[in-house]
């Protein structure tokens, strides 16, 4: 497998690009794209049985059930991070090991259903949020500790609606190869 295989697996609808201007058209689809992620993501990983949540989207990559449990970990990481920053003025967030938690029981091996579940009803809550933000709480910003950089929320929307598709398409590649 070439280096540009093993990219195509990693970022299979590319890297989340930032437009220059965001309009109102972007933050809207961005909304409905993370509403519409939980059933979208039930849908096609449901019918999967225990094998094959077993299998790794690449190699060396996370196995499906830990993208499921690891899609709801960082989106609850992105939910309070929108909190911290509608309440506090510049708040410093808490960043957090991804592979780490990947490799955590409730990732490796709980139910998917448990993050399936969860995921229903964060994003509802996060969506309710989303929709009654005004358009300059998006221009919010929160310090990352990692880049040591402010991130608006509106640069959150985007990456964190990107970011769940990034991983479904993941799936959903996987499920198309294997003829699932």
């Amino acid at each position: 497998m070439t280096s540009k295989d093993i990219e195509r697996l990693k970022f299979p609808i590319g890297k989340f690009k930032f437009p220059e201007e965001v309009s109102p058209s972007n933050m809207e689809t961005w909304i409905n794209d993370i509403e519409a992620l939980p059933k979208n993501l039930i849908d096609l990983v449901e019918p999967l049985s225990e094998s094959q949540l077993e299998t790794s989207y690449r190699p060396d990559g996370w196995k499906v059930r830990q993208l499921v449990h690891h899609i709801a970990d960082s989106h609850t990481h992105a939910f309070i991070r929108f909190k911290w920053t509608l309440t506090e003025d510049t708040p410093t967030i808490k960043a957090y090991d991804q592979n780490r938690f990947a490799e955590m029981a409730d990732s490796v091996s709980a139910p998917v259903s448990i993050s399936l579940d969860y995921l229903k009803a964060l994003h509802s809550k996060w969506v309710f949020l989303l929709k009654n933000m005004k358009r300059e709480d998006f221009d919010k910003c929160f310090m990352h500790p990692e880049t040591g950089k402010e991130v608006s929320l509106l640069f959150c929307l985007g990456m964190y609606a990107w970011h769940g598709y990034h991983h479904y398409a993941h799936i959903a590649n996987l499920a198309k190869e294997k003829g699932w």
